[in-house]
Protein backbone atom coordinates (compact mmCIF):
# COMPACT_ATOMS: atom_id res chain seq x y z
CA UNK A 1 0.00 0.00 0.00
CA UNK A 2 2.67 2.62 0.67
CA UNK A 3 4.63 1.51 -2.50
CA UNK A 4 1.10 2.50 -4.38
CA UNK A 5 0.82 5.88 -3.27
CA UNK A 6 4.67 6.53 -3.32
CA UNK A 7 3.63 6.11 -7.26
CA UNK A 8 1.02 8.12 -7.24
CA UNK A 9 2.08 11.22 -5.14
CA UNK A 10 5.32 10.97 -7.85
CA UNK A 11 2.87 10.45 -10.94
CA UNK A 12 0.75 13.41 -9.49
CA UNK A 13 4.36 15.60 -9.13
CA UNK A 14 4.69 14.79 -12.72
CA UNK A 15 1.87 15.80 -14.04
CA UNK A 16 1.74 18.69 -12.07
CA UNK A 17 5.30 20.16 -13.01
CA UNK A 18 4.66 19.30 -17.16
CA UNK A 19 1.79 21.90 -16.76
CA UNK A 20 3.70 24.86 -15.38
CA UNK A 21 4.24 27.28 -17.75
CA UNK A 22 7.93 27.96 -18.99
CA UNK A 23 9.42 31.69 -17.53
CA UNK A 24 9.91 34.03 -20.22
CA UNK A 25 13.35 34.75 -21.33
CA UNK A 26 14.75 37.80 -20.19
CA UNK A 27 16.32 40.03 -22.98
CA UNK A 28 18.81 43.06 -22.30
CA UNK A 29 17.11 46.32 -21.95
CA UNK A 30 18.55 48.05 -25.24
CA UNK A 31 17.14 44.69 -27.18
CA UNK A 32 13.56 45.43 -25.89
CA UNK A 33 13.81 48.89 -26.50
CA UNK A 34 14.67 48.85 -29.81
CA UNK A 35 12.58 45.78 -31.07
CA UNK A 36 9.72 47.99 -29.46
CA UNK A 37 10.89 51.17 -31.51
CA UNK A 38 11.01 49.26 -34.37
CA UNK A 39 7.36 48.45 -34.17
CA UNK A 40 6.51 51.87 -33.87
CA UNK A 41 8.32 52.76 -36.98
CA UNK A 42 6.73 50.12 -38.87
CA UNK A 43 3.39 51.32 -37.18
CA UNK A 44 2.79 48.29 -35.09
CA UNK A 45 1.35 49.89 -32.74
CA UNK A 46 -0.04 47.29 -30.49
CA UNK A 47 3.02 45.29 -30.84
CA UNK A 48 5.36 48.18 -29.83
CA UNK A 49 3.34 48.85 -26.39
CA UNK A 50 3.84 45.40 -25.45
CA UNK A 51 7.11 45.88 -25.76
CA UNK A 52 7.35 48.59 -24.04
CA UNK A 53 5.41 46.70 -21.28
CA UNK A 54 8.39 44.20 -21.38
CA UNK A 55 10.71 46.92 -20.63
CA UNK A 56 8.75 47.81 -17.74
CA UNK A 57 8.21 44.44 -16.29
CA UNK A 58 11.97 42.68 -16.92
CA UNK A 59 14.08 45.85 -16.44
CA UNK A 60 11.76 47.64 -13.95
CA UNK A 61 14.31 49.75 -11.94
CA UNK A 62 16.25 50.37 -15.32
CA UNK A 63 17.00 54.16 -16.66
CA UNK A 64 15.01 52.83 -19.86
CA UNK A 65 11.96 51.64 -17.55
CA UNK A 66 10.27 55.25 -16.98
CA UNK A 67 10.59 55.89 -20.40
CA UNK A 68 9.12 52.61 -21.66
CA UNK A 69 6.41 53.45 -19.95
CA UNK A 70 5.36 56.78 -21.63
CA UNK A 71 6.32 55.25 -24.76
CA UNK A 72 3.61 52.42 -24.23
CA UNK A 73 1.39 54.73 -23.35
CA UNK A 74 1.99 56.97 -26.73
CA UNK A 75 1.87 53.32 -28.64
CA UNK A 76 -1.96 52.80 -27.34
CA UNK A 77 -3.04 56.36 -28.13
CA UNK A 78 -1.60 55.68 -31.19
CA UNK A 79 -3.18 53.07 -32.15
CA UNK A 80 -6.03 54.20 -31.00
CA UNK A 81 -6.51 52.48 -27.62
CA UNK A 82 -7.55 55.36 -26.05
CA UNK A 83 -8.90 53.59 -22.83
CA UNK A 84 -5.24 51.74 -22.58
CA UNK A 85 -3.18 55.01 -23.47
CA UNK A 86 -5.48 56.59 -20.38
CA UNK A 87 -4.36 53.90 -17.78
CA UNK A 88 -0.83 54.01 -18.63
CA UNK A 89 -0.58 57.49 -19.16
CA UNK A 90 -2.11 58.06 -15.97
CA UNK A 91 -0.27 55.40 -14.24
CA UNK A 92 3.06 57.17 -15.09
CA UNK A 93 1.64 60.50 -13.14
CA UNK A 94 1.17 58.22 -10.19
CA UNK A 95 4.19 56.90 -10.42
CA UNK A 96 6.35 59.73 -11.35
CA UNK A 97 4.92 63.10 -10.58
CA UNK A 98 8.03 65.30 -10.73
CA UNK A 99 9.27 63.50 -13.80
CA UNK A 100 10.51 65.79 -16.70
CA UNK A 101 8.10 63.91 -19.23
CA UNK A 102 4.73 64.19 -16.61
CA UNK A 103 3.54 67.32 -18.76
CA UNK A 104 3.64 65.43 -21.78
CA UNK A 105 1.32 62.34 -19.99
CA UNK A 106 -1.05 65.01 -18.99
CA UNK A 107 -1.43 66.13 -22.12
CA UNK A 108 -1.61 62.65 -23.78
CA UNK A 109 -4.94 61.62 -21.29
CA UNK A 110 -6.25 64.93 -22.90
CA UNK A 111 -5.66 63.98 -26.78
CA UNK A 112 -6.86 61.01 -25.75
CA UNK A 113 -10.19 62.20 -24.96
CA UNK A 114 -10.15 65.21 -27.08
CA UNK A 115 -9.55 62.74 -30.32
CA UNK A 116 -12.90 60.81 -29.31
CA UNK A 117 -15.51 64.38 -29.42
CA UNK A 118 -18.51 63.28 -31.50
CA UNK A 119 -20.75 64.85 -33.33
CA UNK A 120 -22.98 67.45 -31.60
CA UNK A 121 -26.19 65.84 -31.76
CA UNK A 122 -24.59 62.82 -29.30
CA UNK A 123 -24.38 62.95 -25.37
CA UNK A 124 -20.93 65.02 -25.03
CA UNK A 125 -19.49 63.95 -21.89
CA UNK A 126 -16.34 63.27 -23.64
CA UNK A 127 -16.29 66.88 -24.53
CA UNK A 128 -16.52 67.19 -21.09
CA UNK A 129 -13.46 64.77 -20.36
CA UNK A 130 -11.72 66.57 -22.58
CA UNK A 131 -12.10 70.31 -21.83
CA UNK A 132 -10.97 69.42 -18.18
CA UNK A 133 -8.05 67.30 -18.89
CA UNK A 134 -7.36 70.21 -21.41
CA UNK A 135 -7.29 73.03 -18.79
CA UNK A 136 -5.82 70.97 -16.23
CA UNK A 137 -2.72 70.96 -18.93
CA UNK A 138 -2.63 74.78 -19.08
CA UNK A 139 -3.30 74.91 -15.57
CA UNK A 140 -0.21 72.85 -14.47
CA UNK A 141 2.31 73.06 -17.09
CA UNK A 142 1.60 76.83 -18.32
CA UNK A 143 4.56 77.37 -19.83
CA UNK A 144 4.89 73.99 -21.79
CA UNK A 145 5.75 72.88 -25.32
CA UNK A 146 1.77 71.41 -24.86
CA UNK A 147 -0.02 74.55 -23.57
CA UNK A 148 -0.16 76.22 -26.44
CA UNK A 149 -1.75 73.05 -28.23
CA UNK A 150 -4.17 72.91 -25.29
CA UNK A 151 -5.66 76.76 -25.23
CA UNK A 152 -6.66 76.10 -28.95
CA UNK A 153 -8.15 72.85 -28.20
CA UNK A 154 -9.91 74.11 -25.52
CA UNK A 155 -11.61 76.80 -27.49
CA UNK A 156 -12.84 73.77 -29.58
CA UNK A 157 -14.09 71.69 -27.15
CA UNK A 158 -16.09 74.66 -26.00
CA UNK A 159 -17.17 75.52 -29.11
CA UNK A 160 -18.30 71.70 -29.71
CA UNK A 161 -20.19 72.32 -26.33
CA UNK A 162 -22.08 75.43 -27.39
CA UNK A 163 -22.95 73.78 -30.28
CA UNK A 164 -24.52 71.12 -28.36
CA UNK A 165 -26.47 73.31 -26.60
CA UNK A 166 -27.30 75.40 -29.65
CA UNK A 167 -29.09 72.32 -31.54
CA UNK A 168 -31.27 71.74 -28.13
CA UNK A 169 -32.57 75.37 -28.42
CA UNK A 170 -33.06 75.10 -32.19
CA UNK A 171 -34.96 71.80 -31.70
CA UNK A 172 -36.80 73.48 -28.83
CA UNK A 173 -37.77 76.51 -30.82
CA UNK A 174 -38.97 74.97 -34.04
CA UNK A 175 -41.44 73.19 -31.73
CA UNK A 176 -42.48 76.06 -29.90
CA UNK A 177 -41.53 75.67 -26.73
CA UNK A 178 -40.13 79.35 -26.40
CA UNK A 179 -38.90 79.27 -22.42
CA UNK A 180 -37.02 75.87 -23.08
CA UNK A 181 -35.08 77.19 -25.74
CA UNK A 182 -34.58 80.88 -24.37
CA UNK A 183 -32.38 78.49 -21.42
CA UNK A 184 -30.61 76.85 -23.81
CA UNK A 185 -29.56 79.93 -26.09
CA UNK A 186 -28.79 82.13 -22.78
CA UNK A 187 -26.50 78.94 -21.51
CA UNK A 188 -24.46 80.20 -24.51
CA UNK A 189 -24.45 83.28 -23.88
CA UNK A 190 -23.34 83.24 -20.76
CA UNK A 191 -21.22 80.47 -20.57
CA UNK A 192 -19.65 79.97 -23.66
CA UNK A 193 -18.77 83.98 -24.43
CA UNK A 194 -15.89 83.32 -26.39
CA UNK A 195 -16.91 80.79 -28.85
CA UNK A 196 -18.54 81.28 -32.71
CA UNK A 197 -22.46 80.63 -31.49
CA UNK A 198 -22.85 83.31 -29.87
CA UNK A 199 -24.11 85.73 -32.99
CA UNK A 200 -26.49 83.11 -33.98
CA UNK A 201 -27.38 82.75 -29.93
CA UNK A 202 -28.26 86.46 -29.66
CA UNK A 203 -30.24 86.52 -32.59
CA UNK A 204 -31.61 82.74 -31.85
CA UNK A 205 -33.12 85.36 -28.80
CA UNK A 206 -34.26 88.13 -30.20
CA UNK A 207 -36.66 85.66 -32.60
CA UNK A 208 -37.66 83.50 -28.75
CA UNK A 209 -38.52 86.93 -27.01
CA UNK A 210 -40.42 88.43 -30.03
CA UNK A 211 -42.53 85.27 -30.17
CA UNK A 212 -43.46 85.70 -26.91
CA UNK A 213 -44.12 89.38 -26.90
CA UNK A 214 -41.39 90.26 -24.45
CA UNK A 215 -40.07 93.23 -26.42
CA UNK A 216 -37.67 95.02 -24.22
CA UNK A 217 -35.38 91.78 -24.46
CA UNK A 218 -35.66 91.22 -27.56
CA UNK A 219 -34.65 94.28 -28.04
CA UNK A 220 -31.84 94.24 -25.97
CA UNK A 221 -30.61 90.71 -27.12
CA UNK A 222 -30.19 92.49 -30.44
CA UNK A 223 -29.01 95.12 -29.38
CA UNK A 224 -25.90 93.20 -27.71
CA UNK A 225 -25.32 91.44 -31.07
CA UNK A 226 -24.92 94.89 -33.13
CA UNK A 227 -22.81 96.25 -30.56
CA UNK A 228 -20.39 93.17 -30.89
CA UNK A 229 -20.58 91.63 -34.09
CA UNK A 230 -21.81 94.38 -36.16
CA UNK A 231 -20.79 92.65 -39.62
CA UNK A 232 -22.70 89.16 -38.97
CA UNK A 233 -25.45 88.27 -40.81
CA UNK A 234 -26.94 87.17 -37.43
CA UNK A 235 -26.93 91.05 -36.65
CA UNK A 236 -28.95 91.30 -40.25
CA UNK A 237 -31.48 89.16 -39.68
CA UNK A 238 -32.26 90.36 -36.03
CA UNK A 239 -32.33 94.04 -37.11
CA UNK A 240 -34.71 92.79 -39.82
CA UNK A 241 -37.01 90.79 -37.50
CA UNK A 242 -37.13 94.18 -34.99
CA UNK A 243 -37.48 96.82 -37.22
CA UNK A 244 -40.06 94.58 -39.19
CA UNK A 245 -41.92 94.72 -35.37
CA UNK A 246 -41.63 98.28 -35.29
CA UNK A 247 -39.07 98.06 -32.90
CA UNK A 248 -35.39 99.41 -32.81
CA UNK A 249 -32.17 97.69 -31.23
CA UNK A 250 -31.38 99.29 -28.01
CA UNK A 251 -30.10 97.57 -24.41
CA UNK A 252 -32.46 97.83 -21.47
CA UNK A 253 -30.48 98.23 -18.32
CA UNK A 254 -33.21 95.64 -16.44
CA UNK A 255 -32.24 92.53 -18.59
CA UNK A 256 -30.27 90.20 -18.43
CA UNK A 257 -28.61 90.11 -21.14
CA UNK A 258 -27.32 94.22 -20.40
CA UNK A 259 -25.54 92.31 -17.55
CA UNK A 260 -23.88 89.35 -19.87
CA UNK A 261 -23.24 92.38 -22.47
CA UNK A 262 -20.66 94.17 -20.60
CA UNK A 263 -18.62 90.44 -20.24
CA UNK A 264 -19.14 90.00 -23.78
CA UNK A 265 -17.38 93.47 -24.92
Amino acid sequence: MRKLSLIFLLALLTACSSTTQPVAHEHPVGVLYDRAMNEMANGEYDRAAKEFDQVDLQHPYSPWANKAQIMSAFASYRGHHYDEAIVAAQRYIQLHPGDKDVAYAYYLVANCYYDQIIDVGRDQRITELALKALEEVVRRFPKSPYARDARLKIGLARDHLAGKDMAIGRFYERRGEYIAAIGRFRTVVEKYQTTTQVPEALERLTECYLALGITDEAETAAAVLGHNFPGSPWYARAYQLLTGAHLTPVAHQGSWLSKAWHTIL
